[in-house]
């Protein structure tokens, strides 16, 4: 192997390490990430947090709200809630902040293709 970007035994003649090692695809994973992990650690907590509450605090979680709405109804149902807007949140931040970069990315590796 002679180690050039159009090697023979790269699929389009791309080199796909030095891809992932250029300053635009660290960028990318970092705007993933950044975005997330704090929102995955968030909802974990929040998850685990109504889970033991569920466990270990029945007669606060049977709470009677209104009529027979209790505390861990609501909890339970703002599970759901919480799960539509981080995919609402996630979907409005990749395609603002994530996905141009990546088009960027890729219509540089289909030049590259395309020189092959």
């Amino acid at each position: 192997m002679s180690g050039s970007s159009t090697d023979a035994s790269t699929p389009g003649g791309v080199d796909y390490i030095a891809v992932e090692q250029s300053a635009s695809f660290v960028e990318l994973k970092r705007r993933h990430r950044s975005f997330v992990w704090p929102l995955t650690i968030a909802f974990l907590v929040w998850y685990f947090a109504y889970v033991l509450l569920s466990s270990f605090a029945a007669e606060f979680m049977g709470t009677r709200v209104w009529g027979d709405i209790t505390i861990g109804l609501l909890l339970g149902l703002g599970q759901f809630v919480t799960t539509f807007a981080i995919t609402m949140a996630y979907v409005s931040y990749a395609n603002r902040r994530v996905d141009p970069l990546s088009a960027e990315i890729r219509g540089e590796l289909e030049k590259q293709e395309a020189k092959a």
